[in-house]
């Protein structure tokens, strides 16, 4: 009897040390947002970091990468990559703009959501089904989007004249609520759901844990490879309509090197790169730390060439975590 009623206990002991293992790192994304936060104000305060003024402009600079964050989570969760989002963008942010000069609002948007789609079929096409690494995929397709996006418009800017377009993607406000907030909030809320309370989050899931175990489970993993590729590239081209909204125009120069932030905000977030686990709220939480960083290091004086060193550190530290997880 007294055999029974000790042998569990040092199990159950050890599950709930795990437990809060795991509960703890759950919380560092959100730890290190207030600190982040906490030193800026504290270093940065004469420069009006804590202004509201400054702090909407955070939001607007960090809407797009935390847009495009929501989809990537899926992407590597089910332990694959997206190096073309940031292309992607800008691709889509052109042909929104050719769109919009050609038939109106409405075709603009269908041009830029077209784009996605085309990105989309072509980079979960040879991942799933041609089993080519998502990787070499997805670098290429990087190369391609901007390629094409370029050559298009002569790497000449393409302006929007549709105040309609521009205050629905990103120019306008509801009251005093940027559109561009209320968009990554949508975003993330669908994300979260999705991820964490449907059959499709969880065979996500599956997939990137364990591939072969998901398949004999009756997980259609390239399926779920094909859509995950899909939505990212839609995502991206959303985000680029985004930028053209906010700024006014389409060009090829939107969304360049966002792909590194994404995936960065990701990692710090929760998610984890070696696929199996993922974290919606906090991949947007990741990307809104960056957009910190980044604004403080501009209102600190730093130059391009020290910011750059300074993100390249945070990628590196993501992909640490990430191991370390």
């Amino acid at each position: 009897m007294s055999t029974s009623t000790s042998t569990p206990a040092p199990a159950q002991a050890d599950t709930t040390a795990r437990k809060s293992s795991v509960d703890w790192r759950s919380y560092i994304i959100y730890i290190g947002l207030v600190l982040v936060y906490g030193i800026c104000v504290i270093f940065l305060h004469d420069s009006g970091f804590a202004t509201a003024e400054n702090l909407l402009n955070i939001f607007r600079q960090t809407a797009m990468i935390a847009f495009m964050a929501v989809a990537v989570t899926f992407v590597i969760a089910s332990a694959e990559i997206d190096l073309s989002v940031g292309a992607v963008a800008g691709l889509a942010s052109v042909t929104a703009a050719m769109g919009v000069a050609a038939g109106g609002p409405v075709t603009g948007a269908l041009a830029g959501i077209g784009t996605g789609v085309l990105v989309g079929l072509v980079n979960g096409s040879l991942v799933a089904f041609a089993r080519i690494p998502s990787f070499l995929v997805t670098l290429g397709m990087m190369g391609i989007a901007l390629g094409v996006a370029m050559w298009i418009t002569g790497s000449a800017p393409q302006p929007i004249l549709s105040p309609g377009f521009n205050a629905f993607f990103g120019g306008g406000s509801v009251g005093p609520i940027p559109a561009l907030l209320i968009w990554v909030v949508i975003a993330t809320i669908i994300g979260a759901i999705v991820m964490h309370r449907t059959a499709y989050g969880r065979r996500v899931l599956a997939t990137g844990g364990n591939e072969q175990a998901a398949i004999y489970s009756g997980v259609r993993t390239r399926r779920i490879i094909f859509s995950v590729l899909m939505a990212s590239a839609v995502a991206a081209s959303i985000a680029g309509m985004l930028y053209a909204g906010r700024l006014e125009s389409g060009r090829y120069q939107w969304g360049s090197g966002d792909e590194l932030s994404v995936i960065a905000a990701v990692i710090l977030g929760g998610t984890s790169l070696f696929g199996g686990r993922g974290a919606v709220v906090g991949s947007v939480i990741g990307a809104l730390l960056i957009g910190v960083i980044n604004n403080g290091l501009v209102l600190a004086g730093l130059d391009t060439s020290q910011q750059n060193i300074v993100r390249g550190v945070i990628i590196i530290l993501a992909v640490a975590l990430a191991r370390r997880k």
